[in-house]
């Protein structure tokens, strides 16, 4: 596993630039957002995908998120309500993750077992940020927590030694936290929080 000592609100360029060629050629990486680490993966690789369910211990049925850059992104993969896009552009970027119908050209890969639905975000993380801008398209992702560990409260260093094995590259940018974004269900004409997390609920 390699490790990128990134830094935290100005992440280096070249850093980001190898990131991005690592995720082209299919690795599996860790980096950080606005709510803790995360594991993130090519939309195209579905080896990385399953190599995820594996080390989560996630059924089939399990949805990714798609980590994104702008609201054009969300556009492109989510049929999106005007209340909908209204409430996501006043929200991003930030710790929230939105579940929308999926676009009919979404590929069957990037959905959970028979759902029609997808789950988007946009990380307020300059890390984060610049990965998918530099990727220049969304990143397939998913929150770091690993079925009988406890990594809450570890440094990024110890965090990258836990992972050793586990992934191919580490974006190492320091504390990021480790509360989980809010989860929001935009499917329908109103939304419905699914997951209290760090992003404010102020609309209910």
């Amino acid at each position: 596993m390699r490790v990128l000592n990134t830094h935290p609100k100005n992440p280096q360029a070249r850093l980001i630039d190898q990131a991005v060629s690592a995720i082209r050629s299919g690795q599996l990486i860790a980096y950080p957002t606005d709510s803790g680490y995360a594991l993130g993966w090519s939309l195209s690789s579905t080896a990385n995908a399953d190599r995820v369910r594996r080390m989560r211990r996630l059924d089939a049925r399990h949805p990714f998120t798609l980590s994104c850059a702008e609201l054009r992104d969300i556009g492109l993969f989510t049929k999106m309500s005007d209340s909908a896009f209204r409430l996501i552009k006043r929200l991003t970027p930030g710790p929230y993750t939105f579940l929308l119908p999926a676009a009919p050209a979404v590929p069957k890969r990037l959905l959970g077992e028979k759902r029609r639905t997808i789950g988007v975000r946009i990380p307020d993380h300059p890390i984060a940020l610049a990965l998918v801008e530099a990727l220049g398209e969304p990143l397939s992702t998913s929150t770091l927590l690993l079925p009988d560990e406890d990594l809450i409260g570890l440094e990024s260093d110890e965090l990258a030694e836990q992972l050793e094995q586990r992934v191919d590259l580490f974006l190492d940018g320091g504390a990021c936290g480790s509360e989980p974004t809010t989860v929001v269900d935009l499917c329908n004409d109103a939304p419905v929080v699914i997951r209290r997390g760090k992003g404010e609920v102020d609309w209910e």
